[in-house]
């Protein structure tokens, strides 16, 4: 490699009588100096995603992935409603719906820590609710932990068990992480 050639180098110069590799001690020393900015010349560093393009959840795995161009970027373990078998009928049946959706608005100041809105009922929810005579329900938010939870030992109770009426809970510290990489309009796949 290229950039490994002034190593080389000084290692011939320690084969040297001792007069001579005091000065090689000292080239060394200003060479460490002159390349500490090169260091992992051979690899660039990996590109920062600031934005994801999509999320896909798998009710059945309890998982959220956040991606970017295709490729998992993040991925949160979450949980959903009492009721998480099926798509989301109607209001109070406590299901997440399944399908495609959009993100489409934030509320900083909810009763979870931070929620992103969910476009859940879509004009096919709506259409089937009309055709039924029900409400479809809304609502449906991608949210942290309730605000009064401020116990450790309740918060690992809730973490470990579906507790919503229909909506995608995560842990407060990976709701900030996903409030900072999903920006409003971002599309939501979920899958049974």
């Amino acid at each position: 490699m290229r950039c490994c050639r002034p190593f080389t180098r000084f290692a011939q110069a320690l084969r040297q009588p001792p007069r001579q590799r005091h000065g090689a001690a000292v080239a060394l020393a200003a060479l460490l100096v002159l390349t500490a900015p090169l260091a992992g010349c051979a690899s660039k560093p990996e590109p920062t995603v600031r934005f994801v393009d999509s999320v896909l959840v798998r009710k059945g795995d309890r998982t959220l992935q956040l991606l970017h161009d295709g490729d998992v970027h993040r991925e949160y373990k979450i949980a959903l409603g009492d009721s998480p078998v099926g798509h989301k009928f109607e209001e109070g049946d406590e299901r997440t719906p399944e399908g495609d959706y959009v993100l489409n608005w934030r509320n900083p100041n909810s009763n979870f820590h931070k929620s992103i809105h969910i476009s859940y009922p879509n004009a096919r929810d709506r259409a089937f609710a009309r055709a039924m005579d029900i409400n479809p329900g809304g609502m449906i938010m991608i949210h942290g932990r309730p605000n009064w939870l401020t116990s450790p030992a309740v918060a690992r109770e809730y973490d470990g068990r579906d507790w919503t009426d229909g909506c995608i809970a995560v842990k407060n510290h990976e709701m900030d992480e996903i409030w900072r990489l999903v920006r409003d309009g971002t599309p939501i796949r979920i899958l049974p």
